[in-house]
């Protein structure tokens, strides 16, 4: 990881773990969710489940509170990088991002 991967990594981590339900949540789901966030993928996939119900499922479960402020129509992956007021890595290079909820990436980069 570089520096602002590993400060990234950290914020995410951080944001989770102050939501998490309890220890597992908090130690060992949180950074799992943190380290998986800078992939390249939608985070359901790099996390390894089959679809966003069930990362809204273990989102629930997990953190709570932070699963209740995402807005129905935001993916997990943006609404976590837009609480720490960063563009997750992925999203720079995504070919997604007309579908992605209103990203407007490319037309401010452009």
């Amino acid at each position: 990881m570089n520096l602002v991967e590993i400060v990234m990594y950290e914020e995410i981590r951080e944001l989770l773990q102050k939501h998490a339900i309890n220890g597992n949540a908090k130690y060992i789901l949180a950074p799992l969710v943190a380290q998986r966030s800078l992939l390249m993928n939608h985070l359901y996939e790099d996390i390894g489940f089959r679809s966003r119900s069930e990362m809204g499922r273990f989102m629930k479960k997990n953190f709570p509170v932070l699963a209740a402020k995402r807005p129905a129509d935001k993916l997990w992956k943006k609404f976590l990088y837009d609480e720490i007021g960063k563009v997750a890595p992925a999203c720079a290079t995504c070919d997604d991002q007309h579908n992605c909820f209103k990203c407007m990436l490319k037309e401010i980069s452009a």
